[in-house]
Parts: C-alpha cells; sequence; structure tokens
C-alpha cells in the first residue's frame, strides 16, 4: 500500500508540473523552481498550492503513517512536510532566498525537506555500491549540494537543479518503500 500512495503522490506531482507548467504564462521549467507555479500572483495559485501541493503532502504523510520503518517514514514526512508548508504559505514572486514572512516560512518547509530529507537518505544502506560508494550516501550528498546551488540568486537552472534533487527524493523513497 506504501508503495502505491508512493507511486501516486510521484505521478500526480509529475504531471502536475507538467500540466500547471503548460498553464503558466512564461514558465520555463528549466529556469523555474517547482514552487514558482503556485507563487503569489499566479493566475493558477490555488490550483498548484492546494489541488498539487497539499495532496501530494499529505499522500506522503500517510506514507509515513503507514510505515514500520523510521528511516522511510522520515523520509516521507520531510518531503511531505515541504509540500504542504509551500501550499499554506506560497512563496513571493520568483521564490527568492528572502523575502516576505510567508516566503521564510515557504523556505524552512524546503530547508526540512532537503536537509531533513538528505539525513534520512543517509540512514538506509545497501550491500550494492556504486564506484565503492553506497547509493543513498551519494543521494543525500547530491541532496545536500542542490540544495546550496538552489540558494544561488539568479542561478542558471535553477528550476532543472531542483527537479534533479526532487528525483532523487522521490525515487529514493519509491525504491525504499
Amino acid at each position: 500500500m506504501t508503495y502505491v500512495l508512493t507511486l501516486i503522490s510521484t505521478l500526480a506531482l509529475l504531471t502536475g508540473i507538467i500540466y500547471f507548467g503548460w498553464r503558466k504564462p512564461g514558465y520555463n521549467h528549466l529556469n523555474r523552481t517547482i514552487s514558482e507555479l503556485g507563487e503569489i500572483g499566479s493566475p493558477i495559485t490555488r490550483p498548484v498550492n492546494y489541488g498539487l501541493f497539499l495532496f501530494v503532502g499529505v499522500l506522503l504523510w500517510v506514507v509515513a503513517a503507514l510505515t514500520d520503518e523510521n528511516a522511510v517514514a522520515g523520509l516521507a514526512v520531510c518531503v511531505g512536510t515541504g509540500y504542504v508548508v509551500a501550499a499554506f504559505f506560497p512563496c513571493d514572486t520568483g521564490s527568492p532566498l528572502s523575502g516576505s514572512g510567508r516566503q521564510q516560512i515557504h523556505n524552512l518547509g524546503g530547508a526540512v525537506e532537503y536537509i531533513g530529507g538528505a539525513y534520512f537518505l543517509g540512514q538506509f544502506s545497501t550491500t550494492f555500491t556504486l564506484f565503492g560508494y553506497d547509493p543513498f550516501s551519494v543521494a543525500a550528498g547530491s541532496v545536500l549540494a542542490g540544495a546550496l546551488l538552489l540558494s544561488i540568486p539568479d542561478l542558471p537552472f535553477r528550476g532543472l537543479v531542483q527537479r534533479v534533487i526532487e528525483a532523487i527524493l522521490f525515487g529514493s523513497l519509491l525504491a525504499v518503500v
């Protein structure tokens, strides 16, 4: 059941990002963050935040509640928290590192998702290695490095960096449930 719910949340996020990216005028998936789909003042703010972000976040919290494995639950809670916070505290235009109080809470939700997600990725281990490295440790380091890159204002391909981080988090969650 947890695998099916995780798969549904992953597919919902993927299709939602594609659909709402198409619906938002001037949106570029390579340069804009996922949060900017639901930014304040956007014509699609409400459906993105309450129809996509909240749905994905709550599904991941349900996954956490249904599992007995602490690391799986922790990863699901952290990623889910990022999306629930994004739903209730949409980013300012352009999702800056600083901004309104709402933006600061939004960024805190992102920090929980990325730092917490990296921590719980580091709790998994496997006998399989990739060039002598545990893939979950590489994933954790990649998430942290990506989060640091996201904090650079006007970073080219900021959206692509975030999508890679999200793919690592959701892909890892699918692999461990």
